[in-house]
C-alpha cells in the first residue's frame, strides 16, 4: 500500500498548498490512502468544518488534530458527525469525536489511524499516551484485518517520539511526528518493520516562524512583550510529508521517503 502523510496544514497558504498539489501526487504516485495533520488549517489555530471538507475533498482520506483541536468551537460538534476527523486518543474521556478510526483504502483495504498527544513540554497535562495507544494496537494487529496502521505522535520532544516509535515498533505500520512545524531528516525503518519519522513538518510558509508572519514573533522573543496576535504567512507553502510503502499481508513497511513539494525548501518525494 502507498500511504501519505502530511505535517501539520497551516492557514490559508498550506490550505492552497494541499488543494493545489495533493490531486495530482494522489494520481502520480498511485497513493491508496492520505493522512493530513489538520489542526491549524483554520487562521493557523484549529479547524472549522469547512476547512475541513476543502482538505477532503482535495484528496486526503483522513484529518487528524492535536492540541488545538477544538481552538474552533464547531469543531466539537463537527467531529462527532464526521468520522474522517481524529482528535487525540488521550483526551479528556468525555471529548467530542474519536482518537482512533479504521477507514478503507483502496482495493478494499483497511488502515488504521490515530493519534495521541505527548506530555513533554506540553501546556497541558495529558494521560498516558503509551497505554492509550497499547490498547488500539492490541485490538487492531497488523497485518490482521487492518492491513497498515498509521500512528500520529503529536508533541514537543523528539525523544518522547522517538521512544513511541520503538513503544509500537512491530505492531504499527508508521509512527511520525507533528506538532512543531519543523521537519526532521530521520526518516527510517526499526528493526521490526516499523516506518518512522520525529516529525513530518508544516504545509506551510517557510519564510515565517513555523507558519507565522515573522514580524510578532520576533517582537516577543526580542522583548518578552506581546504586540498582537499571531497571524500566518501567506507566501507560497511547501508541502511537507512523508511518503510510505507497506506489505497488505504483514503491515510492515518496505519503504520510506521524506516529501518536501513547493515552496522553499528543496523537493524530495518517492
Amino acid at each position: 500500500m502507498k500511504i501519505l502523510f502530511l505535517g501539520d496544514v497551516v492557514g490559508r497558504s498550506g490550505r492552497a498548498a494541499v488543494t493545489e498539489k495533493l490531486p495530482h501526487l494522489r494520481t502520480t504516485w498511485g497513493l491508496d490512502f492520505v493522512v493530513v495533520n489538520a489542526e491549524n488549517a483554520t487562521n493557523g489555530a484549529g479547524l472549522t468544518g469547512a476547512h475541513a471538507r476543502v482538505l477532503l475533498d482535495a484528496g486526503a482520506d483522513c484529518l487528524t488534530l492535536g492540541d488545538h483541536a477544538f481552538d474552533q468551537r464547531e469543531m466539537m460538534q463537527f467531529a462527532e458527525t464526521e468520522p474522517r476527523i481524529i482528535r487525540p486518543l488521550n483526551f479528556a474521556k468525555n471529548a467530542p469525536g474519536r482518537g482512533a478510526g479504521v477507514f478503507e483504502a483502496t482495493r478494499g483495504r483497511k488502515v488504521l489511524v490515530a493519534q495521541v498527544l505527548g506530555q513533554v513540554f506540553m501546556k497541558r497535562p495529558f494521560d498516558d499516551p503509551f497505554s492509550a495507544i497499547e490498547e488500539v494496537l492490541k485490538k487492531h494487529p497488523r497485518g490482521g484485518q487492518v492491513a497498515t496502521s498509521i500512528i500520529d505522535i503529536h508533541c514537543e520532544a523528539t525523544s518522547e517520539k522517538m521512544a513511541m516509535g520503538h513503544w509500537c515498533d512491530g505492531r504499527a505500520s508508521l509512527v511520525v511526528g507533528s506538532h512543531t512545524h519543523v521537519p526532521t531528516s530521520d526518516a527510517q525503518i526499526l528493526n521490526g518493520a516499523t516506518a518512522y519519522l520525529s516529525d513530518a513538518g508544516m504545509c506551510g510558509d517557510y519564510n515565517s516562524v513555523i507558519g507565522m508572519d515573522k514580524e510578532e514573533p520576533l517582537r516577543r522573543f526580542i522583548t518578552g512583550m506581546s504586540g498582537g496576535r499571531f497571524t500566518p504567512s501567506a507566501g507560497e507553502a511547501t508541502l511537507s510529508g512523508v511518503y510510505v510503502e507497506t506489505d497488505d499481508k504483514t503491515g510492515k513497511a518496505t519503504r520510506i521517503e521524506m516529501v518536501r513539494q513547493g515552496g522553499r525548501l528543496q523537493p524530495t518525494g518517492p
